[in-house]
């Protein structure tokens, strides 16, 4: 089938560097300043219309990756973020907390370990007494780690440190957050196709992302009398500095997706932006994929 290309569209193919990406490899939990190609978050291309104008957000793991693209196009879209951090990245924390204050929005960074209850107690009372109240959560904190030789290598302290920080940390600040949810308050959470496709080397982090999906689901209609939506984005492969952190093969990343490529950030971040959004006010308990055409249930 032909296409024009008599306009200004680009092809979504070829938008962003497809892969044969130079090899790499970093530390958990991985950071931005090394990536190559650099990740996009948004900084020169997303343009707020107001749709969030004074909410206030609270937004998990916003120092890089599609965390940082969320909280920076929130901020052009008129919100005012409180979120977290682990406390060594302290210096990707700066950066989103810039890109929030240039948009002309309040951005308080929290370093916090979402693996421990109380911490996420100290982060939700934080937010409240910076924000006022929180109108929309957003729990995108996550940990993997690559396990090629599959189960046997997976131990109980990975086990144990991706289930509390996938799902844990997520129940917990629900929660905690509801209390101070007015009205018209969103939840939305990072599912994954991985949730509905695991890769094998992946097992522990697929399983959990699985369960996002089911969370999901269930809180939407226990929390639709109250006028609270919940909804997920299910992204596919995204280059953030997780990738070079936890997996071993970085030449090739992305590749299967049919767009032939990884996302970048900068294109979840209207995913959750509509969601938050009053556009949005009738869909609750939906899963956006988001994955560059791999099919999802």
């Amino acid at each position: 089938m032909e296409h024009r290309d008599d306009h200004a569209v680009p092809n979504p193919a070829d938008r962003y560097p497809r892969p044969d990406f130079p090899a790499q490899e970093q530390e958990h939990p991985g950071w931005t300043g090394p990536m190559d190609p650099p990740p996009d978050h948004g900084e020169t291309s997303y343009h707020g219309h107001a749709l969030l104008y004074d909410r206030k957000a609270l937004i998990t793991g916003a120092d890089s990756g599609i965390g940082r693209a969320v909280a920076l196009a929130f901020a052009r879209e008129g919100a005012d973020i409180v979120f977290t951090h682990l406390p060594e990245e302290e210096g990707e924390a700066a950066e989103t907390r810039r890109l929030v204050e240039d948009a002309g929005r309040k951005a308080v960074a929290v370093p916090c370990d979402i693996r421990e209850e109380q911490q996420c107690a100290r982060l939700v009372a934080r937010a409240v007494e910076e924000l006022g109240r929180i109108d929309i959560l957003v729990n995108n904190a996550a940990y993997q780690m690559s396990q090629p030789a599959g189960i046997q290598d997976i131990t109980t302290e990975q086990f144990d440190r991706v289930l509390r920080t996938n799902l844990y940390g997520m129940f917990w600040l629900t929660k905690m957050s509801l209390p101070h949810m007015p009205k018209g308050g969103v939840v939305i959470n990072s599912a994954s196709v991985q949730g509905y496709q695991p890769s094998p080397h992946l097992l522990d982090y697929a399983m959990t992302k699985g369960a996002i999906v089911t969370f999901t689901q269930g809180l939407a209609q226990m929390l639709a009398s109250d006028g609270i939506r919940v909804n997920a984005v299910a992204p596919g492969p995204v280059w953030t500095p997780l990738i070079p952190a936890t997996l071993p093969d970085t030449v090739e990343f992305g590749k299967q997706s049919p767009l032939g490529r990884p996302a970048q950030p900068a294109e979840m971040a209207p995913a959750y932006v509509f969601l938050a959004s009053p556009q949005a006010s009738y869909i609750t308990g939906e899963i956006v994929n988001a994955t560059g055409g791999t099919p999802l249930p």
